[in-house]
């Protein structure tokens, strides 16, 4: 009889933790007043709901055009960058690099680096370092374009910087983070893209993001 009893016992504790163990981490959907309102422009810091990233239109390291279409039922992780950036761009662009290869056969994940100076981020440049950085190009997408329409981009889309500016000739952003964005493109999380345990909620945050059902 005891060992009956033992035995149902450690059957529910491993069901259990079967159970909880299998339970997705559902994450939060991030709008305008969830941000530091530094983050934010000052239009939209009292938004609470409803908040989608902005279409795009974006060139490639291939010199094609790239839209929000390309990332239509996709989850995608966005950073901002430079190529000629000697310190913090070289270790996120390597964490992407990272993160295309760990997701290489889920087609529903994919990555979009966009240029800050995107007049010296002309399109040879961006295949050059492409190549250099091991980018698959059905996976991710080393963008230029617009100066102002990138600026506006990562100021009232993604919210990716605090400093405040036009898009000018003399704007300038410089930011470490990943940005996640999800199927209906919600904003689901932030890392800092240069922290390899940030990197490494990022990865758990992208695997709990697919079994969601959007």
């Amino acid at each position: 009889m005891r060992f009956k009893i033992s035995y149902l016992m450690s059957m529910a504790f491993i069901t259990c933790f079967a159970i909880s163990c299998n339970q997705t981490k559902e994450l939060p959907v991030y709008n305008p007043s969830d941000f530091n309102p530094e983050l934010v422009d000052a239009g939209l810091q009292n938004t609470s709901k409803n908040h989608t990233v902005a279409d795009f239109k974006l060139i490639n390291q291939n010199g094609d055009t790239i839209t929000q279409n390309h990332y239509k039922d996709k989850i995608y992780v966005v950073d901002f960058f430079f190529t000629s950036c000697p310190t913090i761009c070289p270790i996120m662009t390597t964490n992407i690099a990272e993160l295309q290869n760990q997701f290489l056969k889920n087609e529903d994940i994919m990555f979009l680096s966009i240029s800050v100076t995107p007049t010296i981020d002309s399109i040879p440049v961006l295949r050059k370092y492409a190549t250099e950085k091991g980018v698959i190009d059905s996976k991710w997408n080393i963008t230029t374009g617009n100066k102002k329409h990138i600026y506006e981009l990562a100021r009232k889309s993604y919210f990716a910087v605090v400093e405040q500016g036009d898009g000018g000739l003399q704007d300038f952003i410089h930011t470490p983070n990943f940005i996640l964005v999800d199927k209906k493109k919600q904003i689901r999380g932030i890392y800092d893209g240069t922290n390899n345990k940030e990197i490494e909620r990022l990865i758990n945050d992208i695997h709990n993001l697919t079994k969601e059902i959007l």
